[in-house]
């Protein structure tokens, strides 16, 4: 019997192979390819760089993949006749085609998104928590404080940092995510809370108030969770975070207009998706420092290229704002990718069994 070939592409920290090594050699030859092969930008791809990745992969008839790394359209998907089982992590994964792999009976499946700990405790999960810790290290200074000790030349205290205690948090989705963190920014904080989407009514706010275990109203009376119009949100909010799924209907959303309306001393954070905001926007308002900060974990492109404006190590210099970033960390919690990737080898075993999947989400 020849060996099922598996291919685990995007695993940048490593946690897949511990797993995937307890696979019955007499079984499976598996791969392992950590490097992202970008830049993969539908049809501004480079015939080049789609043959590449149409090459490395071909061979494999079980792909893993990182939620939304390595893109999986209709082109790539046509150039892989192995390819049997798609193995992604996370509940949804907007970089596969679902309908080609559908036509192809290639089933897709996902893994649960909540660790155990998270489920036994009820506390919030890694998105909330790299949010909320990027929203401090930006209002604190925390990124350009260290560095600036570290580097040496008698640097000390190099800027002061911004209080939250009684500003406005101003949400951009009041979904999971975003309820979460709002709710901490409102109790820890002492934030107020307002609130925006398109269909976000203020009975909907009450009503995901009272599912988190808070009043409606506070002790003056005003809304826990404010509904507010798009221009007041981004008018009058010290802190603006972005919370929404990407869709063809929220990309490109926020855009010049709404970030021209913000106040000088605000800040914006989005730990959601990068097409959310119209890039060449935010690029421009940091660049011309009419706002004093931003804190990204997402991007148009991930991995950035090396010749990304947003690898700047200048920001906050010449007039600019401050930028905070990091590298889609958002969701790269241990405890949960590695449950995700056990999930993986189990849907693995099941289906070299021929045994019903787990989570197949196409």
């Amino acid at each position: 019997m020849s060996l099922i070939r598996v291919a685990v592409l995007d695993d940048y920290q490593g946690l897949s192979k511990p797993l995937f090594a307890k696979l019955d050699p007499s079984k499976y030859e598996v791969s392992y390819f950590p490097d992202t092969q970008l830049p993969y930008n539908g049809s501004n791809t480079p015939d080049a760089v789609k043959d590449a990745i149409a090459t490395r992969l071909r061979p494999f008839q079980v792909i893993s993949t990182m939620r939304e790394r390595t893109p999986f359209p209709e082109e790539l998907l046509r150039r892989l006749p192995n390819l049997k089982l798609l193995l992604s992590n996370g509940i949804r994964n907007f970089a596969i085609d679902m309908k080609t792999c559908n036509e192809l009976s290639i089933p897709v499946t996902g893994s649960s998104r909540k660790t155990k700990t998270e489920t036994a405790s009820g506390g919030p999960d890694s998105t909330t928590q790299h949010c909320v810790a990027l929203i401090l290290a930006l209002a604190r200074h925390i990124a350009q404080d260290d560095a600036a000790v570290k580097s040496g030349g008698g640097l000390w205290q190099t800027g002061v940092a911004t209080g939250l205690s009684g500003k406005t948090f101003g949400v951009v989705g009041l979904g999971r995510l975003g309820m979460s963190c709002a709710k901490i920014m409102n109790v820890a904080f002492g934030m107020k809370v307002i609130a925006w989407s398109t269909n976000l009514t203020q009975d909907a706010a009450d009503e995901k108030a009272r599912e988190a275990g808070l009043s409606t109203e506070d002790s003056n009376g005003d809304k826990t969770f404010k509904v507010v119009s798009r221009e007041e949100l981004f008018s009058t909010a010290d802190v603006v975070s972005v919370h929404l799924v990407l869709s063809d209907r929220s990309r490109g959303l926020i855009n010049a207009q709404d970030l021209s309306l913000m106040k000088s001393s605000s800040f914006l954070v989005n730990t959601s998706r990068g097409p959310l905001v119209v890039e060449q926007d935010l690029l421009d308002t940091l660049k011309a420092g009419r706002i004093r900060g931003a804190a990204l974990d997402v991007f148009n492109l991930e991995p950035l290229p090396e010749d990304s404006p947003w690898r700047n190590p200048n920001w906050g210099k010449d007039g600019s704002s401050q930028v905070l970033i990091t590298p889609h960390m958002g969701y790269v919690e241990e405890d949960s990718i590695t449950s995700w990737y056990q999930l993986q080898v189990d849907n693995l075993e099941r289906w070299e069994r021929g045994e019903e999947l787990i989570n197949v989400i196409s």
